[in-house]
């Protein structure tokens, strides 16, 4: 497995965190840089982590894994979706004041229910053995800054349809989380 197998991986297991920051951008009124590269950051950087994390467990711990990570993702994801919906359709006035920064326990719920797919890679990857070509360390940079890019676009595109239609955006990213959530149990059992 070479430097372009893991950069589809790693476009495959962004995608997650892609949705996940298209949701983020149509909270934001106008874009905020910062706010964009911090999500960015901890998407890119738990991408990152998890498969290392994985190849450390290696081999070991892949039906634990693989029995419950969809559980896992599924819960985080329909409980942050449905909170976005929640809101969307609370009392705006609040809102209307800011452009709603996300939190760190947002940030770092959503970025581990985007990231665990990828500690079940990791594990692959640790069973791989010789037939990995690239280090470890490659192929977790090649994962993390496929993941960065991709959230940094992500939110863009959502600040793009936010802006002109917040409302109904907040709605639809709700739904689309939750829908991520119910996909990847979907996954595991089909």
């Amino acid at each position: 497995m070479g430097a372009v197998d893991i950069f589809f991986i790693g476009i495959g297991l962004s995608m997650d965190a892609f949705a996940v920051s298209i949701c983020k951008g149509l909270k934001m009124k106008v874009i905020d840089l910062r706010q964009c590269f911090i999500i960015a950051l901890f998407f890119g950087g738990f991408q990152a982590a998890m498969p290392l994390l994985g190849y450390a467990l290696s081999v070991n711990f892949v039906e634990y894994i693989n029995a419950y990570s969809h559980w896992v993702s599924f819960v985080l994801l329909v409980f942050i979706g449905a909170n976005m919906i929640r809101e969307s359709v609370g009392d705006r006035e609040e809102e209307e004041c800011c452009n709603h920064a996300i939190g760190l326990k947002e940030l770092i719920t959503l970025s581990v229910a985007t990231s665990i797919d990828a500690l079940a890679v990791g594990v692959t990857f640790g069973t791989l053995g010789n037939k990995l070509q690239l280090s470890i360390w490659m192929a977790v940079l090649i994962i993390g800054v496929t993941t960065f890019f991709l959230s940094v676009i992500g939110v863009f595109i959502g600040n793009a349809f936010g802006a002109k239609y917040q409302t109904k955006s907040e709605i639809a990213g709700g739904i689309i989380l939750i829908l991520i959530g119910i996909k990847v149990v979907l996954e595991h059992y089909l």
